[in-house]
């Protein structure tokens, strides 16, 4: 590395840890053209409320239980977001949804405007009982405000392809019946089909006023819900709590990455000091990331960065042990450090790489409290392994002075 290389990349280095730190820490580092960012913090740490429901799957077959459930978590997520709910968590876990709005300020109204999403079903006569049929608001394409001949306001109903195909069906067989629409178990109206109907529309009269109607359309539009559900139980989460902690854990990643950087100045002298500045780095391009993609950071989560970090400090153990006992042998500081990093390479990788497959386990089957401990600490072994790889080892040419051997490692 000539010395305009060491001079551009040293002010690449610099003006990464300025330029990111700014925009990780805006209120430290007050720079006016770096965007603002939050970060996104979970509901243990930001508050809200946690909310269980259980779907009501006897109505459908076993082979559409998991598309009924994928269907009505995008409805709850649309539901909620209409009301203004920021970046709702809805996870399924068989038959039943998990719920969390974090930050929301009033589970109350959360609770209300989930709940009174309609649920919209069409029933069919049989002996002096109405019973259930396919059709439901999940095959709901749209609904909209009409009006009868004499003006009252009536909500006109229009189905999918699929839902068009089974409306027919079920008025072929019931002409001269009563089609009874049920709108959340209460009976709306009961019309007798005269034909059938095959173009997959319907409306929905009775006694609304022209408000009550609109109303209707809008909760319809933002999501008929293709199942029924009913709330298990809900908890208020306080902040109070996450923020306790947070302040207990950053005050311990502190305390434990200055007795780090302590310890690997003591025995590693001048690289010890350029790991430290890799872990810097390697700390503002995680917390970077997590504002971008964005990572939603819980509790769980700071503990997977706390450990990858830990791991990011390991790998550059490896790599100066390696390069020291290359030493012993008596090769040159330059040639010491290549053979140290050929060295260290396989095990860092497969370590990495081992824990990686771990992760990917625990993100696909774990919990959402699993996910984000695996979330954060996936990605930041991914960010160690270019640290260690690519920075480390650049930053380690910088400081190759064979007659200072001694202060280099």
């Amino acid at each position: 590395m000539n010395t305009q290389e060491k001079i551009s990349f040293l002010i690449f280095f610099f003006l990464f840890l300025f330029l990111g730190g700014s925009f990780c820490f805006p209120e430290i580092f007050k720079i006016g053209f770096i965007p603002k960012k939050e970060f996104k913090l979970g509901l243990d740490l930001n508050g809200g409320v946690h909310l269980l429901y259980e779907a009501d799957l006897s109505q459908i077959s076993e082979k559409e239980k998991k598309e009924a459930m994928e269907a009505l978590k995008n409805v709850i997520e649309k539901r909620v977001n209409f009301f203004g709910v920021k970046e709702p968590v809805v996870q399924i876990q068989k038959e039943r949804l998990i719920i969390e709005l974090s930050g929301f300020s009033d589970p109350q109204k959360a609770i209300e405007e989930i709940g009174k999403t309609p649920f919209l079903e069409f029933r069919e006569k049989k002996d002096e009982n109405f019973i259930p049929t396919p059709l439901t608001g999940r095959y709901l394409k749209r609904a909209q405000v009409g009006f009868d001949q004499i003006g009252s306001p009536l909500v006109l109903l229009e189905f999918n392809d699929e839902g068009a195909k089974i409306f027919a069906e079920i008025t072929e067989r019931n002409i001269g019946k009563p089609l009874a629409i049920f709108l959340d178990g209460n009976l709306i109206s009961a019309p007798t089909v005269r034909e059938k109907i095959p173009s997959g529309k319907a409306e929905i009269t009775g006694k609304f006023t022209l408000e009550e109607a609109k109303e209707l359309v809008r909760n319809l539009n933002a999501g008929a819900l293709p199942v029924p559900i009913k709330l298990v139980s809900y908890q208020i989460v306080g902040p109070t709590l996450g923020k306790a902690f947070f302040e207990k854990i950053l005050k311990a990643a502190i305390v434990g990455f200055l007795l780090i950087a302590t310890f690997m100045i003591l025995i590693y002298k001048l690289s010890g000091v350029v790991a430290v500045l890799c872990l810097i780095f390697f700390t503002i391009l995680n917390l970077s990331l997590y504002k971008l993609i964005p990572v939603t950071l819980t509790l769980s989560g700071i503990a997977g960065f706390l450990l990858s970090l830990g791991m990011a400090v390991d790998a550059n153990i490896l790599i100066f042990s390696r390069t020291k006992e290359e030493l012993k042998t008596g090769k040159t500081l330059s040639q010491a450090f290549e053979e140290g990093f050929k060295r260290a390479w396989p095990a860092i990788r497969d370590g990495n790489l081992t824990t990686l497959i771990v992760n990917l386990i625990l993100l696909f089957f774990g919990t959402s409290f699993v996910r984000g401990f695996a979330t954060t600490l996936s990605l930041g072994i991914l960010i160690s392994m270019f640290t260690a790889i690519l920075m480390t080892r650049e930053f380690l040419k910088l400081i190759i002075f064979p007659k200072f051997q001694k202060l280099v490692i």
